[in-house]
Formats: C-alpha cells, structure tokens, sequence
C-alpha cells in the first residue's frame, strides 16, 4: 500500500510541475510579446552610383613595388624582427637581411641554412622575395622558417622597398 501511494504522490508532484510550468509561460507570454516595429531601428543607406562602378583594378607586384613606402615596409618588418636583422654580419634565428636584394639566394657565410635552401639557386630578386614572403612554405618546402606569410601584397611590396633601402 505504501508503494502505491509513493508512486501517486510522485505522480502528483509531476502533474503540479509541468502545471507550475505551463502557468508560468502563458503569463512569461503575456508580460513580453514581440510586437514588432513599425519601422527599421536604423536605415541602411544604399548609394546608388556604387551599383555602376566597376571593381578597382589589381596592381601588378612592379607597381606596388614602385608605389611602395619604405617608413611603411620598416613598420612591417618589426614582424620580422623576431628573427632577422638588417644589421651586416648579424644573424639570429634566420639570417642577417642587409642587403638582401640581389644578393646569392642561401649566401650568407655565417649562418646554417636548411636543406630547403641547398636547391635554391639564383638570387634575391624583389619578385622572389615577394613570393617567398608570401608563403615560405610553398617556395622552399621544408624551410625552418616558421613564418606562416604575410598576405597583403602592399605590405610585402613596403617591406620589399625597405629591405632595397638598406645597405645602399
């Protein structure tokens, strides 16, 4: 008999939850509807001359170069910084950078390249640079150069500008 009524009660504790419940979200429903507005919080401004231009035209890497800021590419390179100096003769995690451009690809004497370097021949042209810059990984795979690449095109062509400026 206990367990019957154990089990009625435990029933009725149920039934007066869910009626707790639904009490609560009838009047929840009353006190906060979503009547909606009559007119847009704020209004988005459409110009209609934007619909009939054309999109800006890609610079080639030549013109970036030639357009590019060498102040701009030295704030650029503190990324850099972690691991090259453009000080002559100062190596750190990767090579001294001075005077990079034009110079023998892997030719820095006091400092120990990757095996990622040893097939690379040619030299630092600002077009090679701006692809290894890119993405290292891609240009000398196996490179130990962690740097994932730096994506903006007028970023690399600034800092390209900035590497030329040094040691002239």
């Amino acid at each position: 008999m206990s367990a019957i009524l154990g089990f009625f009660k435990f029933v009725a504790a149920i039934c007066i939850a869910l009626a707790i419940f639904f009490v609560m979200n009838l009047a929840g429903g009353g006190l906060f509807t979503n009547r909606g507005l009559d007119e847009p919080a704020y209004v988005v401004l459409e110009n209609e001359d934007d619909q009939s231009a054309e999109p800006a035209e890609e610079l080639s890497f030549a013109e970036l170069l030639a357009a590019a800021d060498p102040t701009a590419g030295e704030r650029v390179f503190k990324e850099c910084r972690a691991c090259h100096r453009v000080e002559e003769g100062v190596n750190m995690v990767g090579p001294s950078l001075y005077n990079v451009v034009g110079r023998p690809v892997g030719s820095v004497d006091s400092f120990s390249y990757s095996d990622a370097f040893a097939g690379l021949d040619g030299e630092w042209t600002p077009e090679r640079i701006d692809a290894f810059i890119t993405n290292p990984r891609e240009f000398a795979p196996g490179t130990a150069m962690t740097y994932a690449g730096l994506d903006d095109a007028e970023d690399r062509a600034a800092v390209i500008a900035y590497l030329q400026s040094i040691g002239m």
